[in-house]
């Protein structure tokens, strides 16, 4: 029985390990917030691993090419050397033209979830389905638009904490940098927004031993069974099962130092990229209303019927993250989801918008925008000065609302999609 966070936290960290050799730094992050860490896993192992309509090379793949859209080039290396694991073919890692049609199929969906997702519509899921030799099942379609949103989500969280510090900067076409600019702002009659002052770049080293935390409490109680006599034997032991360790991890890192290849291979039209929804020009893009399309009356029931169980672990994933514990102001948590939310043009009926401007600083609104909307080109950005006195577990769970709430809003504009398509 876990009987206080901090061992059900080592415990969480054992199960990544176990499952991937070593200790994943996104991993080391959430952990400093258990439950949702075990929601997050089971959903990730869910989609990447378990029985399911795609194969297991494609879902690898398919990965690549989301995490590709930011350039995030940790993400990218990773799901490389997991592809090539599952038996994925070699000559696929060229670049996206190298893949079978019916993953280069999917590029256009995946450019404007990752991007503009307001974009996404009937008329997508049809030639999906339908049109030409190589199309995709619904079951399969479902599965790939989970994964793709996913793995765009995750991207934010990545690249918000820090951990793509070992990439180089790819070359960027400007998408009117940085913030300003939403429904909320519009709402209350602010129409431009300063840039806060950039500070230094604080860069995280990608760390190869286990955590400390997790290596003492796994073998604590090894350690206090074991006889006086016995200590030299079994010393030894542990020396060689860690060199062991920490040799397959060395291993681990040079296959995906191998695997490490230009995200710029598995996409196309790069300069695609987040426009402000609330200055779009376009009038018949309209608004998407919650009360009309919600996750809890509609997408839900639709994700799990046609991707058995996987609504049940998106759900547990929304759930956790609303109610992970927030020293400050609970209104301070919604106004941060539905401010994201904005972004991408979805609007509750029932929200005062005016608490956004109310509760979120100037300072900390650029930083929630730039990580949810320009996570590649944000490149590793810092939390606000006058956050910095706060909790680290506070600022992971900033990422973390940050991360769903960008996870649930693509997964909206999909959903409503594929409910159109079928109700056609």
């Amino acid at each position: 029985m876990v009987n206080s966070e901090e061992e059900r936290a080592s415990l969480l960290c054992m199960k990544a390990l176990a499952n991937r050799g070593r200790l994943d730094m996104v991993f080391q992050q959430m952990a400093s917030h258990p439950q949702y860490l075990e929601s997050f896993l089971r959903t990730q192992h869910y989609i990447l691993y378990m029985d399911g309509p795609l194969p297991l090379n494609y879902r690898h793949y398919i990965a690549i090419m989301a995490t590709a859209r930011h350039h995030c080039r940790y993400l990218v290396s990773l799901h490389s050397a997991q592809f090539l694991r599952v038996g994925g073919d070699p000559l696929w890692l060229q670049g996206l033209e190298a893949a079978p049609p019916r993953l280069q199929r999917l590029d256009h969906i995946n450019k404007v979830l990752a991007h503009q997702p307001w974009l996404t519509a009937r008329s997508h899921i049809q030639a999906l389905l339908k049109t030409g030799d190589h199309c995709l099942s619904m079951a399969e379609l479902v599965h790939a638009v989970v994964l793709l949103a996913h793995c765009h989500s995750l991207c934010s969280f990545v690249f918000g904490s820090g951990f793509d510090s070992d990439s180089t900067p790819s070359p960027r076409v400007p998408h009117s940098m940085t913030p300003g600019y939403c429904l909320c702002d519009a709402a209350n009659g602010n129409t431009a927004l300063s840039s806060a002052p950039a500070g230094p770049t604080e860069k995280t080293p990608r760390q190869r031993s286990l955590d400390s935390s997790c290596e003492l409490s796994c073998h604590q109680e090894q350690k206090q069974k074991i006889q006086e006599e016995q200590k030299g034997d079994r010393l030894h032991s542990q020396t060689l099962l860690h060199a062991d360790m920490e040799e397959e991890e060395e291993e681990e890192e040079e296959e995906e130092e191998m695997c490490s290849a230009d995200p710029f291979r598995f996409i196309t039209d790069p300069e695609f990229g987040y426009q402000e929804f609330a200055r779009r020009e376009e009038d018949h893009f309209q608004v998407f209303r919650v009360q009309d399309y919600s996750w809890e009356d509609h997408g839900f029931s639709l994700v799990n019927r046609l991707y058995s169980e996987i609504g049940h672990l998106l759900d547990e994933r929304f759930r956790n993250v609303a109610s992970l514990p927030f020293p400050h102001s609970p209104d301070l948590k919604r106004a941060i989801w539905n401010y994201i939310h904005c972004f991408y043009g979805i609007r509750y009926d029932d929200y005062d918008y005016g608490e956004v401007n109310r509760l979120l600083e100037r300072g900390l609104k650029l930083y929630i925008k730039a990580v949810a909307c320009y996570p590649d080109s944000s490149k590793t950005p810092l939390c606000p000065l006058s956050w910095s006195p706060v909790k680290a577990s506070e600022k992971v769970h900033v990422n973390l609302l940050v991360m769903e709430a960008r996870l649930q809003a693509e997964l909206l504009y999909a959903l409503r999609a594929i409910t159109q398509y079928m109700i056609a």
